[in-house]
C-alpha cells in the first residue's frame, strides 16, 4: 500500500461519484483536487466557513452548507465561470442536498419550518411544510424519479410523495408512527420502510400509494431501533436494537430470517476465525522477515522506535476459543447509553454484514448472510472510531483512532502502519471505485491506494458456499 503526503483539511473530504476528484474543505475554502494525483484543479472561497460539502450525483456540480449564515454555494468543476449562492434569509437554513437529477438543491430550514427545492434552470423554488428532521427522512428512488419526505402536523407524522420531474405532491399519508425517526426506499423501489425513535421497536413498510404491507415490532417496553439498512440487493432489511441483536428481514414477509447475537463469550462451536490485536516487541534485524501492506493475518505494523533499535509491532494473532470479548457497562443515569447496535452496513455484494455493539466498542463482528453465521471478529485494543465496506469487493477498512489501518477480507486479516509522523486515522472514506481511501486526522488528511482483491482469491473465499 502506498500513501501519499498530508494536506490539510476541517472536516470534509468527499470524492466525487465519478471517482475523478476529491473535494476538502479548508475552513473558508473548497480544493477540488485530482483524486489521483492530488494535484488541485479548482479552489473556490466561500462567505463563510464551510459546514457541509456534496457532489451532484452527475459529478458536475458541487455545494457547500454555510449554515451559519443560511446560505449555500455552488459551483460547476467544468465551467469555472457558473457559480450559485442560494440565500433564505431569516428562515435559515440546516441542511442541503441535490436531487438525481443534479439540477435542483433541497434546503431545509431552521426548526424544520419548511423544505425548499431550487430549481439551477428555472430559478423557480417549491415549498413543503413542516419536514420532520433537517437532515434525514428524504429519500430518492433509485432511478430519481419519486421523493419521500417525512413531515409532522398536528403531533403526527405523514409521508409526502413528490414527482421529481416537476416536484409536484402526488399524495400524503399517514405514518403509524409515535415520532419517526427515518424512512428509506427499498433499492427495487417497490415500498418504503419506516422506523420509529428508540424509544419503541416498530418497523413499518408502505406502498407508494400509502397502503401499510407489512408492520414488525421484536419486543415491548424498552429501548428499540438503534440503525436500520437495506442491503444493496433489496432482500434484507438490516435491523439494529439497543437490545443486541441484529434480525435481518425478509422482503417479501418482512420476518426475520436469522438474529444474530453478540454473546460476551464464544465457545469452540463456532466456525468463526477471531483476530485479536496484539502488540509485542520487534527487532530491527527482522525487518525481512515482516512486511507492512499485504494482505493476510500475518502482517505487522511497525512502531516506537527506541534507541536500542527494540521497537514494538502491532499485529493481528488468530485467537483459540473460548473467546471472551471486552465490553463495558452502560452507565444507568446517563442519556443515550452505549449499548445495542451503533454501527451496522452490509457489503456490496449483500453477503457480508458487519456490526459494532457499542458495549463493545473494541470488536467489529462480521456476518455471513448466506451460511447465516458469524464469519470473523476482529478485537482490538482501542475503540473503534469508523469501519467501511469497499464499494466493489467484500473488504473492509477499519480505524481506530490511531496509526494503523485495519484491513479484513475473506481471506484474511492485516495491520496497516501508516508511515506519517504523529498521524491518526479518526476517520475514513472508500472511493466510489474501491481503488484507494482518504484517512482522516483532526487537521490533516492523507490517501491510501489499495491493491484491487484479485479474482482467484474471492473465488477461493467463495468455493462451496451458495450464493445469494
Amino acid at each position: 500500500m502506498e500513501f501519499s503526503d498530508t494536506y490539510k483539511h476541517s472536516g470534509h473530504c468527499v470524492f466525487s461519484p465519478d471517482a475523478r476528484f476529491l473535494a476538502v474543505a479548508v475552513d473558508y475554502r473548497l480544493v477540488i483536487r485530482d483524486a489521483v494525483s492530488l494535484k488541485v484543479v479548482q479552489l473556490y472561497s466561500c462567505l463563510d466557513k464551510i459546514s457541509h460539502v456534496e457532489w451532484a450525483p452527475d459529478s458536475e456540480y458541487i455545494l457547500c452548507g454555510l449554515f451559519k449564515k443560511a446560505m449555500v454555494q455552488a459551483w460547476s468543476v467544468s465551467q469555472p465561470e457558473w457559480t450559485c449562492k442560494i440565500d433564505d434569509g431569516c428562515a435559515g437554513i440546516c441542511h442541503a442536498r441535490w436531487s438525481p437529477d443534479s439540477r435542483h438543491i433541497l434546503t431545509t430550514s431552521d426548526f424544520q419550518l419548511r423544505l425548499t427545492v431550487w430549481s439551477l434552470v428555472s430559478t423557480a423554488c417549491v415549498h413543503v411544510p413542516w419536514p420532520k428532521h433537517g437532515s434525514r427522512a428524504v429519500a430518492f428512488t433509485r432511478d430519481g424519479k419519486f421523493a419521500a419526505v417525512a413531515t409532522r402536523r398536528d403531533c403526527k407524522d405523514y409521508i409526502n410523495m413528490l414527482a421529481c420531474r416537476g416536484w409536484e405532491a402526488m399524495g400524503t399519508f399517514g405514518a403509524d408512527t409515535i415520532d419517526l425517526a427515518d424512512l428509506e426506499w427499498s433499492p427495487t423501489d417497490s415500498n418504503i420502510a419506516v422506523w420509529d425513535s428508540p424509544l419503541e421497536y416498530k418497523v413499518l413498510v408502505y406502498s407508494p400509494d400509502g397502503r401499510c404491507l407489512f408492520r414488525y415490532s421484536a419486543y415491548d417496553n424498552a429501548l428499540g431501533l438503534k440503525t436500520v439498512a437495506w442491503s444493496p440487493c433489496g432482500q434484507f432489511l438490516g435491523c439494529g436494537s439497543y437490545d443486541q441483536v441484529v434480525r435481518a428481514l425478509n422482503h417479501l414477509t418482512f420476518k426475520p430470517v436469522v438474529e444474530f447475537t453478540h454473546p460476551f463469550a464464544l465457545k469452540g462451536s463456532s466456525n468463526a476465525v477471531v483476530f485479536k490485536e496484539i502488540e509485542e516487541a520487534w527487532h530491527s534485524d527482522m525487518q525481512s522477515t515482516y512486511t507492512n501492506g499485504t494482505s493476510g493475518p500475518g502482517n505487522m505494523a511497525r512502531t516506537k522506535d527506541s534507541p536500542n533499535d527494540t521497537q514494538t509491532r502491532v499485529r493481528y494473532k488468530v485467537a483459540e476459543f473460548p473467546i471472551t470479548v471486552p465490553s463495558q457497562k452502560p452507565l444507568p443515569d446517563k442519556p443515550n447509553p452505549k449499548q445495542g447496535i451503533g454501527l451496522m452496513a452490509w457489503s456490496a455484494d449483500s453477503r457480508y454484514l458487519f456490526t459494532r455493539n457499542d458495549n463493545m466498542p473494541t470488536a467489529l463482528w462480521i456476518w455471513d448472510v448466506a451460511r447465516l453465521e458469524l464469519a470473523s471478529l476482529l478485537i482490538h485494543k482501542d475503540p473503534i472510531r469508523a469501519a467501511a465496506w469497499d464499494p466493489i469487493f467484500p473488504r473492509v477498512a477499519i480505524c481506530t483512532g490511531t496509526p494503523y489501518l485495519y484491513m479484513w477480507t475473506p481471506s484474511g486479516a492485516a495491520c496497516v502502519n501508516i508511515p506519517l509522523s504523529h498521524f491518526v486515522v479518526s476517520d475514513l472514506k472508500w472511493s466510489p471505485e474501491g481503488t484507494s481511501l482518504v484517512l482522516k486526522d483532526r487537521e490533516a488528511f492523507c490517501c491510501t491506494f489499495v491493491p484491487m482483491l484479485s479474482e482467484l482469491e474471492i473465488d477461493d473465499a467463495d468455493a462451496n458456499d451458495e450464493h445469494l
